[in-house]
């Protein structure tokens, strides 16, 4: 299924998909649960926009390429573009909504890119590897300090974090991605994971939520 720029109440976003840039390591225990030390300075990866599915109706996952592991994420689309050194109000002008996320990683072929050294393109930007989901609009949002995001996963929550636990908060990160690189309208940032990532099976059922503002079920396919 191709995937299209949308809202919550399912109004078409006029503006095409783009790039997903993505921010690694952002809450503190994810990092720690995997056994990677805390990032310095924000920690970045491009996802191509082929790789971007809908979550609804569900999504495929790569078979024969080792464990494919869930990251629930806020994702926020732009609708403005962004460069050299934006300030703080272009940035906010620029957010156009937020939506939750998967970051799809084939966590066997990352850790063993990581031990060589390697990029993890191969790890991060298969067909498939972001689920994206409607977005709800930004002026429905008070406070982009504290948005929360959660991941039930066969009925049970997995995930239960918020953009307060951020090492890097979504208007800074998104300020520091501008400083090196040209963000366009329809380019999505995916904001990091909270902890409590594993390992998804044909036949999970999921339900992506930004508690209070979005709520999407969904299901790996076979």
């Amino acid at each position: 299924m191709s995937y299209q720029h949308q809202y919550v109440d399912g109004t078409r976003i006029h503006f095409p998909l783009g790039k997903v840039v993505c921010i690694g390591r952002n809450y503190a225990e994810h990092a720690k649960e995997l056994n990677n030390p805390v990032p310095s300075e924000p920690l970045l990866f491009i996802k191509p926009g082929s790789c971007v599915v809908p979550a609804d109706g569900g999504f495929k996952v790569p078979q024969g390429r080792g464990s494919v592991h869930y990251e629930t994420e806020i994702a926020v689309l732009l609708g403005k573009p962004l460069s050299t050194a934006p300030s703080e109000e272009e940035v906010l002008d620029a957010i156009s909504g937020f939506a939750p996320a998967l970051d799809l990683t084939l966590r066997d072929v990352q850790s063993r890119l990581k031990e060589k050294g390697l990029p993890w393109e191969l790890a991060k930007s298969f067909d498939g590897a972001c689920v994206l989901s409607p977005f709800v609009a930004a002026s429905q949002f008070t406070d982009f300090t504290d948005i929360p995001v959660r991941l039930t996963l066969n009925g049970e929550v997995r995930q239960d974090g918020s953009s307060a636990m951020m090492l890097n908060p979504i208007v800074p990160m998104i300020q520091y991605m501008a400083a090196h690189f040209s963000l366009q309208a329809g380019d999505v940032i995916l904001t990091g994971t909270p902890a409590g990532v594993g390992e998804l099976a044909v036949g999970d059922e999921l339900v992506m939520e930004l508690p209070g503002a979005a709520r999407v079920e969904t299901r790996v396919l076979e």
